[in-house]
């Protein structure tokens, strides 16, 4: 068994929609970034890389690669699975925190674990996703990003 930690952050800007680990989140402002900017989803692929010892989300999927514009962050995972996969891994469990002051989250909560836990092709019950917030310190405190903490762990197919 190994684990990984990972870690992710996007400034929310107008004119992009909400995407956290899948799930399109109605505000009024979005992540930027090159991809959908799932910073959640984002968190959990890097703790999964770092667990395997394959690297981080930027050397595998880098920013500016016209295949990755605007892409699901969704579909990444599915392809970090399959690497992890690849080389000998399947998923365990993920526990991962989203850091948001604005909008609330408790609502979408389960609806993200479904739809990692599915492309994780793990149960909803090794999913854990919890939200919280900066109690308005610093750019998540002034609403000026989100970020995301995961930690993963994966054991040897082998096993």
């Amino acid at each position: 068994m190994r684990v990984g930690i990972g870690y992710d952050v996007h400034p929310l800007i107008p004119g992009r929609k909400l995407v956290l680990g899948g799930v399109d989140i109605p505000f009024a402002k979005g992540l930027s970034g090159w991809s959908d900017a799932d910073v959640l989803t984002h968190a959990i692929i890097d703790a999964l890389l770092g667990a395997a010892a394959l690297g981080d989300i930027g050397s595998h999927f880098p920013s500016g690669n016209p295949q990755y514009k605007d892409i699901s962050s969704l579909t990444l995972l599915k392809r970090v699975r399959d690497k992890l996969a690849k080389n000998g891994w399947r998923v365990d469990n993920i526990d991962a925190t989203i850091v948001a002051e604005q909008p609330s989250l408790r609502d979408f909560i389960d609806n993200m674990r479904q739809h990692l836990s599915q492309i994780l092709g793990i149960a909803p019950s090794q999913v854990s996703v919890k939200a919280s917030t900066s109690a308005r310190l610093g750019f998540v405190g002034r609403v000026e990003a989100i970020a995301a903490y995961a930690v993963a762990s994966i054991e040897s197919i082998s096993s």
